[in-house]
């Protein structure tokens, strides 16, 4: 499906319910899995939170989570400990490129007996469940936090619970707090402390229901919006201050764009408070987003759209996720008229005077590219290509635009 939106002046103040956390929300799919009887609220309507449902119910052999990642590593470990089930845990044809081997290797250290379907180090991959009587194991930890949480979610049904040692720089911090925290809400005891993570065993949990927080990531495509706006104003429910979601560093990130983040109970309000100076520095040096790679993507669009450079740093996850972002991200802005550089680690963007119109954006399948670029018809007409794609994450995106004021039509 290929969407047109029209170039629009602004747009209207409103006030909008975003979808729970697609990473709270996969996290604790699996441990209702694991711990019966609890009860998950405003659970995200992801298709990756769908995927993760399904797989968890299936009973057949074969799995297949199409182009959910998270739903891959987390099932990774979860099939690996069902003693007795023989799972084929498989995925799209992307997702067959996207590397399993540090996981698979660490699972295997506590005893798990999984094979490669086809080629070594990507999925497809076997799984014989099994018991795992290991308690200690090491990874790289400067990949994909994801690997680093499966084994966390997995560590307090493992009779003597997991000690889990991380080699090198931490990616995503954050994520890997997030899941810790939502373990101790359980009653889990655990710890994080130089480079070690220790967790405890468990055998009930402590609490029945858990609250999901809106998705900070969602949210990011409003703070764009509002950025390039003249002088928005939205309401988003439902989110708090202090939380989990390496994402919520958005607020402090754009006020360096003209964003102003007020908190209320459980809803934020952004609203445009000012304006940056075209063909300047956005951040005045480089923004390390190794803590939250996945708003990069936002980010240079915004920057691009108000015609200022900006130079992010900690994106080398970009590489491996839905498509190489660096290189998709480089290819489009510059479809527009950018001038973009890529490391496998940095994004550089030149300040850009002026914005092509009517380009149409390819999406490759990446649910991020077709919302980040969204915002940019408040600067000029464009197409999105694949633009259904956004259901991976945030199946309202397009409904709630039109709410916004904006006219999309299919093309």
């Amino acid at each position: 499906m290929k969407l047109a939106l029209a170039h629009i002046a602004d747009i209207s103040n409103e006030r909008l319910q975003i979808t729970g956390s697609k990473s709270e929300a996969n996290r604790l799919l699996i441990l209702q899995a694991l711990y019966s009887g609890i009860v998950i609220k405003n659970l995200s309507n992801s298709d990756d939170s769908q995927v993760m449902q399904q797989a968890i119910a299936s009973t057949v052999e074969e799995v297949d989570i199409h182009h959910a990642g998270t739903a891959m590593r987390f099932l990774t470990s979860y099939f690996a400990t069902r003693e007795g089930r023989k799972t084929v845990l498989t995925g799209s044809a992307r997702m067959q490129q996207r590397p399993i081997k540090i996981l698979v290797d660490a699972l295997r250290d506590l005893g798990a007996d999984i094979s490669y379907q086809k080629e070594e180090g990507y999925p497809p991959i076997l799984l014989n469940g099994k018991k795992l009587s290991k308690n200690a194991v090491s990874l790289q930890a400067n990949v994909s936090s994801q690997y680093i949480s499966s084994l966390m979610l997995i560590a307090p049904t493992l009779e003597n619970g997991l000690k889990i040692s991380l080699e090198g720089k931490v990616t995503s911090v954050p994520y890997i707090e997030m899941t810790l925290s939502l373990l101790k809400q359980l009653g889990v005891q655990g710890s994080f402390e130089n480079n070690i993570i220790a967790i405890e065993p468990l055998n009930e949990s402590k609490i029945d229901t858990v609250v999901v927080e809106s998705d900070w990531s969602s949210a990011s495509y409003f703070y764009s919006l509002v950025a390039l706006s003249k002088n928005a104003k939205i309401t988003l429910g439902s989110y708090k201050k202090s939380s989990y979601q390496g994402d919520s560093s958005l607020a402090e990130i754009y006020a360096h764009l003209g964003v102003k983040t007020s908190y209320d109970l459980n809803t934020i309000t952004i609203e445009k408070v000012g304006a940056v100076t075209k063909g300047s520095d956005a951040f005045n040096g480089p923004l390390d987003l190794a803590n939250s790679p996945d708003i990069a993507q936002t980010i240079a669009v915004t920057c691009f759209g108000l015609g200022v450079s900006c130079h992010m740093t900690g994106l080398h996850t970009l590489k491996i996720k839905e498509t190489d972002r660096l290189e998709a991200l480089k290819v489009e802005i510059e479809k527009l008229g950018g001038n973009v550089a890529i490391t496998d680690t940095d994004l550089k963007l030149e300040a850009s005077q002026t914005i092509t119109s009517g380009v149409a954006i390819n999406t490759y399948q990446d649910h991020r590219m077709a919302m980040a670029f969204a915002p940019l018809a408040l600067r000029t007409d464009l197409i999105i290509n694949e633009a259904e794609v956004v259901s991976k994450s945030y199946p309202d995106f397009w409904k709630d635009m039109k709410q916004l004021g904006f006219t999309i039509t299919e093309h």
